[in-house]
């Protein structure tokens, strides 16, 4: 809903942002595969949003589908590395994950990186430094294997965090430990 992004709901945002209580910045970004607004609405309120969290100090939490490198251009060209963030529900490719990496982002993995299809999401889960990998469900969406097609729930992040260990060839309680970790690090949580 991009395009229905105002002024008022963006004060709205910056004052949500600046309470302690709020971890993160988010969920912002592309989605040219829905494309439910126009590709310009949805890059000027992407920038607004990242402007709003660097100016609260805040991580932000990214969705980009089927638009890497306007992603990766806009959080270079919008200074998004002096806050980082993570993105979310990572679906895309070694090179995304590299620039993503380098901007100081960390990368999520949902469901998909259980789907037999995912190959390059398996390729960057295996590969990414264990202190920049998170784990989510993306409740309601993207329910694991063995789970496909039931609504996605916090139970089902076993399953994710499993084929996260076999891929990267680790216990699955070195996936537990280093997701948590790097979970309360990100978003500046207590244990």
């Amino acid at each position: 809903d991009a395009a229905a992004l105002s002024d008022a709901m963006l004060a709205e945002l910056e004052d949500l942002a600046r309470s302690p209580s709020v971890a993160a910045v988010g969920e912002m970004g592309l989605d040219y595969h829905y494309m439910s607004s126009p590709m310009e609405a949805q890059k000027e309120a992407f920038r607004r949003q990242i402007a709003l969290a660097r100016a609260a100090r805040k991580p932000i939490v990214v969705h980009t589908r089927s638009a890497p490198a306007d992603t990766i251009a806009i959080l270079t060209e919008e200074g998004a590395r002096e806050v980082g963030g993570v993105i979310h529900c990572f679906s895309e490719d070694r090179p995304f994950a590299e620039k993503a990496l380098d901007l100081g982002f960390d990368l999520s993995f949902s469901g998909i990186v259980t789907f037999k299809s995912a190959a390059s999401v398996h390729e960057v889960a295996a590969f990414a430094p264990a202190d920049r990998i998170l784990i989510e469900t993306d409740s309601p969406y993207l329910a694991p294997v063995p789970l496909r097609g039931k609504t996605c729930e916090p139970a089902f992040l076993i399953h994710t965090a499993k084929r996260v260990a076999a891929l990267r060839g680790v216990p699955l309680e070195e996936i537990a430990r280093v997701t948590a970790e790097n979970t309360r690090r990100l978003f500046g949580l207590r244990a």
